[in-house]
């Protein structure tokens, strides 16, 4: 007997599990928000230079044409000739484009960079972090830059955090991570400088890794073998609906500061009830702390409305359990004991490559969406609407065909759709963001799987740990995606050339990993190690069951022509 069977004993997944859940789950309604906020804080307006000191008294109303087509007298087209170059302004006026209504050769007219800044049209943001610090033509790499430096504190929260939540408990980093959030969140919006914004992103993507890691291994810490599945699945729609919420304050709101604030004042609130969370009574035992743990476990019983498991479950009875893990838990742990040993350096190289892909593949397609020339509100619902089919059909896959299909078929299935776009023509733009919109659906899906498998394979005693160093190849992907853009002015085709070939070959890593359906979660490495070992052994019985029985068919097969020769 194990954890898993003291869970059912105090109720299974039962009032303190579906409370538990739902409150710890609520806060993945604001994670979107903060993944995805660079799309509208630092959207791209429509801009052009910003008339001379010398022309600007000109008073466009006194003239017979419409002020579109008196600015192409002092800004030039682009080279489509659909819009006004965004980074050039004419030298001089050129008045007579006027009189051949600016069809008139003005590519030998001499221009000139944007002296005096740009003109930002405001029908779609108010305001942005593009349009109040100019982050356009020369500067417009500092834009994505936003979106890299706060991977970047992802990454090292990652790192940071999931060590820090084996050492000290996922309760304690999960409150003091919503705190972070919440006072660093809304000090972004009060800055009033390029370089401060970024570093408090920074700081608030390492809060936003800690929240992840351990709202998932809290969660599933206090979840029965059987529930977890539908549960892991389920409480990910959250994540999908707060791709909606963010679409929807960043409409109502259009200014980047108060969007800011919107999306990192209701962690307070969530600081604030955090403090009814139970700290995982599987970590309490393995750190020696049984009576903590206990405690947790007769609180549980309590509120799922079993009184008398919680007069019956003694100090005696949890340690009895779980004497193995006690045991275990008496060596210190580190991240090389992710790779010491065979089986565990198995699964975490696997999972590397299985969430650099993925975050890779993901961030490549969601992280700039005006490019999809659809209003950037709409696309934004578009590719969290996809997101409800897809988890769906995750679901189902991974109740009835196992995590190992259902991740490795979630890549691949993204792989051939980012190969598909790659042969529809550029003029087909709405097959191009049907496209896009199907592979954001699968690659959404292997994230909502990979994060339920992960926390199933690594131990209770390396879990956090675990989570951060494989996430941290995903933040990594994430970082990387947008500078793989860059390779589209070398070939068109070569970003989904590039993403669909990293989602083809973690595919095939997935295929190497441990099935975890339906069974217990592992304690300690040697419940790793032991579980693959029962693996071969069953292989092993079934390989000797096909030969012994091919050997007995042979036998009768000879002894029936014996009988026929002697008849003869």
């Amino acid at each position: 007997m194990g954890f898993g069977d003291l869970l059912e004993e105090v109720g299974g997944f039962g009032r303190f599990q579906w409370i538990h859940v739902t409150l710890i789950s609520f806060p993945g309604l604001l994670m979107a928000s903060q993944n995805l906020l660079n799309n509208f804080v630092s959207g791209v307006p429509t801009h052009h230079c910003r008339l001379s000191a010398n022309h600007s008294h000109f008073n466009l109303s006194l003239y017979q044409v419409d002020d579109k087509q008196l600015l192409k007298v002092f800004i030039p087209q682009d080279a489509s000739g659909s819009r006004l170059e965004r980074c050039r302004r004419y030298v001089e006026p050129q008045w007579q484009l006027l009189a051949t209504n600016g069809l008139a050769n003005s590519s030998a007219l001499q221009t000139e960079v944007c002296l005096d800044g740009w003109t930002y049209d405001q029908s779609e943001f108010l305001s942005t972090t593009v349009s109040e610090w100019d982050l356009v033509c020369s500067m417009r790499p500092l834009k994505q830059m936003i979106q890299s430096i706060y991977m970047g504190g992802v990454l090292a929260g990652a790192i940071i955090y999931g060590g820090l939540s084996d050492r000290f408990g996922r309760r304690s980093i999960l409150i003091w991570t919503y705190l972070q959030l919440a006072v660093l969140g809304c000090s972004s919006a009060l800055l009033p400088s390029y370089t401060a914004y970024c570093a408090f992103r920074f700081l608030s993507g390492m809060a936003v890794s800690g929240i992840i890691l351990n709202t998932v291994s809290l969660k599933v810490e206090w979840i029965p073998t059987k529930s977890r599945t539908i549960v892991g699945t389920l409480s990910s729609f959250f994540f999908t609906f707060g791709q909606m919420v963010l679409s929807g304050l960043a409409y109502w709101l259009r200014d980047w500061r108060k969007l800011q604030v919107a999306v990192c004042a209701p962690h307070f609130l969530f600081f604030a009830y955090s403090w009814w969370y139970t700290e995982s009574a599987r970590w309490l035992v393995l750190k020696r702390r049984s009576e903590d743990a206990l405690k947790s476990l007769h609180r549980v019983a309590q509120i799922n409305g079993k009184p008398e498991m919680a007069e019956k479950l003694t100090l005696e009875v949890l340690e009895s359990h779980m004497s193995k893990e006690i045991e275990s838990s008496r060596s210190s742990f580190t991240a090389y004991d992710l790779l010491r040993t065979r089986q565990m350096r198995r699964i975490s190289i696997c999972l590397v490559a299985v969430w650099f892909s993925t975050s890779f593949a993901y961030y490549g397609v969601a992280m700039d969406l005006q490019k999809f020339g659809v209003n950037i509100y709409i696309m934004q619902i578009i590719f969290a609407a996809v997101d409800f089919p897809a988890k769906l059909l995750a679901l189902g896959m991974l109740s009835y065909l196992g995590r190992r299909v259902s991740q490795a078929t979630c890549l691949f299935l993204s792989a051939l759709v980012i190969f598909s776009n790659i042969f529809v023509p550029s003029d087909l733009q709405t097959l191009r963001t049907a496209f896009a919109c199907l592979g954001k659906a699968f690659t959404s899906a292997s994230f909502t799987t990979v994060y339920l498998y992960t926390g199933e394979l690594y131990p209770t005693v390396l879990r956090q740990t675990g989570m951060g160093f494989v996430s941290t190849m995903a933040r990594i992907g994430s970082m990387a995606a947008p500078a793989v853009l860059i390779l589209d002015e070398v070939l068109p085709p070569l970003p989904s050339v590039v993403y669909g070939g990293a989602a083809v070959l973690a595919a095939g890593f997935a295929c190497f990993l441990p099935e975890t359906l339906n069974m217990p979660l592992p304690d300690t490495i040697e419940d790793v190690e032991e579980k693959r070992s029962c693996e071969r052994s069953v292989k092993q019985l079934e390989k000797r069951g096909v030969a012994l029985n091919e050997g007995v068919a042979l036998n009768d097969m000879k002894e029936s022509e014996a009988t026929g020769l002697n008849a003869l």
